[in-house]
């Protein structure tokens, strides 16, 4: 991959070695967002769906809320995700003074669309907007510029004397592949096409990434501003992704659907140009960000505060971490200490998927349909070679129980609902049919 920004940014900063996310998006930006395990609050089996009629539970105090009382100017620029069927669910009703992006899952790279099927029906509509209003003028631009552009210009013309929280969710890398031909090109050595757009689309979504730093630089805020880079799950191999050596995909239990690159960079940190191999999940973003800010929690979340163990060097406070819980796919996993233990079918493709070769596209994916529990030593096998499971079948027990100790809502996963169709919207995916 060619990304001198972010690898700039990551090698003069903290890489995270073990920061752990949820197997697919909506999940994971729910436990950013809120400081929750998604099984916590029902959101975690599968994505919201465009015609779903729910989002994060509305009794919860999202983080640029959080942030907001600590007197932050806060943005959002790109995917949402985290529902929109009533006007309650939008961002700028969870804490962002702006928000220009799309808030379904996926969408066209240029024209800013989404398509979803329903029951044989084609649902499409324009899903593009600057807070509250449809955005129509975009339409041929590509995302990802769009969005540096929009954050350069939120830089540009910040009041220096408020701090400024920024959430920046790309939309690279995510189907479609898509890209302008430029960014393919860097990678005319690379022969399968899927990986080649892959590839371009990490670049240009790096240009996006140095095009934002050095406005921060001539803003002259970027030596007092905290840039945190993470995914939302691990690479989908089935377009262009990649997790090797780790294994397994995008929407899986095994290492690498849910072990994802991260770093942190900016002032404060106790060792930069580091790399650091402690346990984090995406749930204790909340708290760290909010005690580098200042502020304190109340309550009780799942997230813990890293923001010592980072800023001070002390030790972690994190030893487990769950994976999964969910009831509709019968699956969960846990991990503690050096342990991991699955339960239930953990998801597929499975296996060790080297970067896709036009040669061996069909041979690439071997599909794994069995229940039986699976335990590893990550710190032996970070791979996931060794199931263990019948070796140490009193530490399996242990993991079970301590497992059952978590306590996990059922999903919340309403059934489609034909009203939220964009042609009842002036053929725009709007909130206000929930």
């Amino acid at each position: 991959m060619i990304t001198p920004n972010l690898d700039e940014l990551a090698q003069n900063g903290v890489i995270l070695d073990h920061s752990y996310v949820q197997p697919v998006c909506s999940p994971s930006r729910t436990a950013f967002m809120t400081g929750y395990y998604p099984f916590r609050v029902g959101l975690q089996h599968s994505v919201i769906w465009p015609l779903q009629p729910h989002g994060v539970p509305l009794n919860l105090t999202l983080l640029p809320q959080h942030l907001k009382k600590l007197g932050y100017a806060t943005h959002a620029v790109g995917k949402w995700h985290l529902g929109f069927c009533s006007k309650k669910h939008m961002p700028n009703e969870r804490g962002f003074d702006s928000f220009y992006g799309y808030l379904t899952g996926s969408e066209d790279y240029y024209k800013h669309t989404r398509g979803f099927t329903y029951m044989k029906h084609f649902y499409n509509g324009l899903d593009f907007r600057r807070s509250w209003n449809p955005v129509r003028t975009d339409n041929g631009s590509y995302s990802t510029h769009l969005f540096a552009r929009e954050a350069v210009d939120i830089i540009r013309s910040h009041d220096p004397t408020f701090p400024l929280f920024m959430y920046l969710p790309f939309q690279a890398v995510h189907m479609p592949l898509q890209v302008p031909q430029k960014y393919e090109d860097m990678y005319k050595d690379v022969q399968h096409s899927d990986r080649r757009k892959y590839c371009g689309m990490v670049s240009a979504m790096d240009e996006a990434v140095g095009n934002i730093t050095a406005a921060l630089r001539a803003k002259g805020i970027l030596d007092n501003t905290l840039i945190v880079f993470t995914s939302d799950n691990g690479g989908q191999t089935l377009s262009g992704g990649n997790n090797f050596p780790l294994r397994g995909n995008k929407a899986t239990l095994w290492e690498g659907g849910t072990r994802g690159a991260a770093f942190i960079h900016g002032p404060g940190l106790k060792y930069p140009k580091s790399i650091n191999s402690a346990l984090m999940h995406a749930v204790d973003w909340y708290p760290t960000l909010v005690a580098a800010a200042g502020g304190s929690l109340d309550g009780t979340i799942d997230g813990l505060n890293q923001w010592p163990m980072l800023s001070e060097g002390v030790s972690a406070p994190r030893s487990e971490l769950v994976y999964q819980i969910d009831q509709l796919d019968g699956n969960a996993a846990i991990r503690v200490g050096n342990y991991k233990l699955i339960v239930g079918p953990p998801g597929m493709p499975d296996g060790w998927i080297p970067p896709p070769s036009e040669q061996s596209l069909q041979n690439l994916h071997h599909y794994e349909n069995e229940t039986k529990l699976h335990l590893f030593n990550l710190k032996a096998d970070p791979t996931e070679h060794f199931n263990l499971a019948d070796v140490y079948p009193d530490l399996v027990a242990m993991l079970q129980n301590r497992l059952a100790q978590y306590r996990a809502v059922m999903p919340d996963y309403p059934d489609n609902d034909p009203r939220g169709d964009p042609a009842n919207f002036g053929g725009v995916w709007s909130p206000g049919w929930c």
